[in-house]
């Protein structure tokens, strides 16, 4: 449970099953608390078909535990978050076109791969098994698509299509996207949420930093070099990432 992709695969699986109360996620240690009634038996197998190494450590008697619906503050946070990633979803997919910068393009969508998981988690609330799966089904579809279009766009530059990109702009507006990461980051440690998602997003949004780094260290490369190479590098970095977050989020679908 590295990432808020497979939160939600393991929120999704699980959904439907009316004897869960509370999931409780420790990121770091990739550990999963399910608060139930009957028998823990059910969840395994669910679990299981992830093919994300679930195993049963215990089960024990505990107390009740409240509900499962996000409270306001935490609602109000995502919601500022997902408005954000899809501004600068737009804004780095322009500029990126603009300088010829696959890094860009690349950090572009993935700023629109989280806005797809902040908006799965948001959208799906209360919703039935059903629909949810639905909702991933797309959204996975989608990204996958975008993924493996960018990624046989970086062939085709690095065979000899495509101009060196401007670095000014690539420079420039991963410096802007840094800062709108950083926001995130700082909306979500502001709410002082000890929730998993929560959690989950910032580690998320804290790999996003470093995604909006690497384009800046392109930018700067490109610059020394005088080449499109640092640029392809990061680009093709950026989409595998892409592609493998769609892989997860499809298995929400079976």
């Amino acid at each position: 449970m590295d990432c808020p992709s497979e939160e939600q695969l393991i929120r999704t699986k699980l959904a439907g099953m009316g004897n869960i109360q509370t999931l409780r996620f420790d990121i770091p240690a990739r550990k999963l608390e399910i608060f139930h009634t009957g028998d823990s038996g059910d969840f395994l197998a669910p679990l299981e078909s992830l093919h994300l190494g679930a195993t049963l450590v215990s089960s024990e008697e505990a107390e009740p535990q409240g509900s499962l619906e996000t409270d306001r503050l935490q609602t109000r946070v995502l919601w500022q978050v997902l408005v954000i990633n899809l501004l600068f979803f737009v804004v780095e997919i322009i500029s990126g076109l603009i300088a010829d910068s696959m890094g860009l393009v690349a950090d572009s969508i993935d700023m629109l791969a989280d806005s797809i998981v902040y908006g799965l988690s948001l959208f799906a609330v209360g919703g039935a098994a059903a629909r949810k799966r639905n909702i991933a089904a797309a959204a996975g579809y989608f990204q996958a698509a975008l993924g493996i279009l960018g990624f046989l766009e970086v062939i085709r530059r690095f065979v000899g299509h495509g101009d060196t990109p401007d670095f000014y702009t690539m420079i420039g507006v991963s410096i802007l996207a840094l800062a709108a990461n950083a926001t995130c980051l700082y909306l979500l440690q502001r709410s002082k949420s000890r929730e998993v998602h929560m959690q989950a997003s910032m580690i998320f949004t804290s790999m996003d930093v470093i995604a909006n780094l690497g384009v800046i260290l392109a930018g700067a490369l490109v610059y020394l070099s005088a080449s499109k190479i640092p640029d392809l590098a990061v680009g093709t970095i950026v989409f595998i990432i892409i592609i493998r977050g769609s892989y997860r989020i499809l298995q929400l679908a079976r």
